[in-house]
């Protein structure tokens, strides 16, 4: 049976067949809208989608001081799925810090959505790699230090990347090390962020073996992590990844 038409008979299920099951966010019993993303019709209206792209850079609903003051951006543009507001916190809070590993199935289906609104947007840029070639794509992520990931058990951007790739029909390559640790980014100011970050992260050199046994033409990198805030994490692994591979980097993130 083709994709397509599998994608029609589940579809066809689910009207037919609706599940009865908990919803994944308000943990409910009733009826699923969606067997993807295991959410109610309620908390389907919840979810905040950015739909409208103000900055460029970024992907911000609005005009963005942070890429306005950047001296220079090392990734050609990022966009994420949501809106960071109270509803997702509260989301992410049970997935990141209370281990709700469930989640990821939610997450990896709004990465997607962000993965096709950039797809849609480059893919006939004049004198991208996109439109010159038929590139190589591939998805990494932002990596954790050794001491968050035994406090969390886990590496959230890393499982969402792996959520994404399976839906994009895409490897996973693991291209980034972080060699120290560092505070939460989510605490301090801007300038506080770009000294924080300045030579924390290299490449990982068994992700750089693997991908040179996949690959030996031009590049395209799609870099997964949860929240794009001030893009400063970003901006310094694209760095390391333009710098060293000569990777056109793209930025997916779950909110911003």
């Amino acid at each position: 049976m083709s994709k397509w038409l599998k994608q029609i008979v589940a579809g066809l299920q689910v009207l037919l067949y609706p599940r009865r099951d908990e919803c994944l966010l308000c943990k409910q019993i009733g009826t699923l809208q969606s067997n993807e993303l295991g959410l109610c019709q309620a908390c389907m209206t919840r979810i905040p989608w950015i739909r409208e792209v103000r900055c460029i850079v970024c992907g911000r609903a609005e005009i963005c001081s942070d890429c306005l003051r950047r001296k220079q951006s090392y990734f050609v543009k990022s966009r994420s799925a949501v809106r960071y507001d109270d509803t997702m916190k509260e989301l992410l809070a049970r997935y990141k810090y209370r281990g709700d590993e469930r989640l990821r199935q939610v997450m990896g289906y709004m990465l997607y959505y962000a993965y096709q609104t950039l797809c849609n947007e480059y893919e006939a840029r004049p004198g991208s790699y996109a439109a010159a070639s038929s590139p190589n794509r591939i998805i990494t992520y932002v990596p954790v230090s050794e001491r968050r990931l035994q406090e969390r058990g886990f590496n959230q951007a890393e499982q969402m990347a792996h959520e994404l790739g399976r839906r994009a029909d895409l490897p996973v390559v693991p291209l980034l090390l972080r060699s120290r640790h560092t505070d939460k980014q989510s605490f301090k100011k801007r300038s506080e962020r770009l000294d924080d970050l300045e030579q924390v992260f290299e490449t990982y050199l068994d992700g750089l073996k693997e991908l040179v046994r996949i690959t030996d033409s031009a590049l395209i990198v799609y870099l997964i992590d949860d929240v794009y805030t001030t893009g400063s994490t970003m901006n310094q692994c694209a760095k390391v990844l333009k710098e060293g591979l000569g990777a056109e980097v793209f930025g997916i993130t779950w909110a911003r």
